[in-house]
């Protein structure tokens, strides 16, 4: 994935109403009519989110007679998670090596430990 998309569709994913229009669309394809019921905004406003999500490659609009429903196009998103895997890696790792740093000194605290019963 180039930068570029991969910032697009960042950006594009920062915004909450555009998430949900990608939830919305996640069930299947829908109008911009369709799409700005939900919202208290006019359908130009949807519309400029659904330009954002085009530029990052998230959606499509097709043609279907005077229809021009819009679609999701999940491959920008399947391409940003390959991205975000590295990072994840990344983690996991670090904290399995905390794990092991945590359980030396766990060990350690209680081998020096003296033993707390008092002789009778």
């Amino acid at each position: 994935m180039s930068a570029d998309l991969l910032d697009a569709t960042f950006a594009a994913l920062a915004d909450p109403t555009r998430r949900a229009i990608l939830n919305r669309l996640a069930a299947g394809e829908a109008t911009v009519t369709e799409l700005a019921e939900p919202f208290a905004m006019s359908q130009p406003a949807v519309s400029k989110h659904l330009k954002v999500l085009e530029r990052a490659g998230l959606v499509t609009r097709g043609r279907d007679a005077q229809r021009r429903p819009c679609r999701l196009d999940a491959r920008p998103l399947r391409e940003a998670v390959a991205w975000l895997a590295d990072y994840r890696d990344y983690w996991a790792e670090s904290y399995a090596r905390l794990d092991e740093v945590l359980a030396e000194l766990t060990a350690g605290s209680r081998d020096e430990r003296p033993d707390r019963r008092e002789p009778r």
